[in-house]
């Protein structure tokens, strides 16, 4: 990957021998593996067995999980948070595994419409919720650097499976508390 990011360095016109880009090539490299280390993980690997017994069925909500991405149609960063929620059926998910399972799918090459059905879905299929909702608000870098150049426009994504499709109250109820 190194030696790709060298002859784009050099593609653009620059020297890569002038004493700020020395070690560019390599630092932007690794910066790329670290950007997208959520295709180095697994569901099983990021839940980690947290999964425990519980007799709570009503929703359960983290709201405001930072998430960074990197548009798959640019390679340009997207930033902004995800509201998770599930309403359990027996079993609860730790409290982190959540914002892990948002962090693997967004460290990924992605378009954001894709990261909010995999975030639902993985949380779906890990806990076996009765429903799962999931709203993702971002800025996307290839809107605001490049293109239409929209400083103040924000991206809002939704899923939503099983009792937040199907009841209008548990989708209310989600809806009004990450207001």
């Amino acid at each position: 990957m190194k030696e790709h990011y060298a002859h784009i360095i050099e593609a653009i016109g620059e020297d890569l021998q002038r004493p700020g880009l020395l070690d560019t090539p390599k630092r932007a490299a690794k910066a790329m593996q670290y950007l997208t280390r959520g295709y180095q993980q697994t569901v099983e690997e990021v839940v980690n067995d947290a999964l425990f017994p519980s007799d709570c069925s009503e929703m359960v909500l983290v709201k405001d999980i930072e998430l960074y991405s990197m548009c798959e149609h640019h390679l340009l960063p997207f930033i902004g948070k995800a509201h998770v929620a599930y309403i359990p059926d027996g079993k609860v998910l730790g409290l982190s595994k959540v914002a892990r399972i948002v962090d693997m799918f967004a460290r990924r090459l992605q378009i954001q419409e894709q990261l909010t059905v995999q975030i639902a879905e993985t949380v779906r299929q890990v806990t076996g919720a009765a429903g799962v909702g999931v709203i993702v608000e971002a800025k996307h870098m290839c809107m605001m650097m490049r293109g239409v150049e929209k400083q103040n426009s924000v991206m809002k994504t939704s899923a939503m499976l099983g009792s937040f499709r199907s009841e209008q109250a548990t989708r209310n109820e989600f809806l009004s508390l990450i207001r």
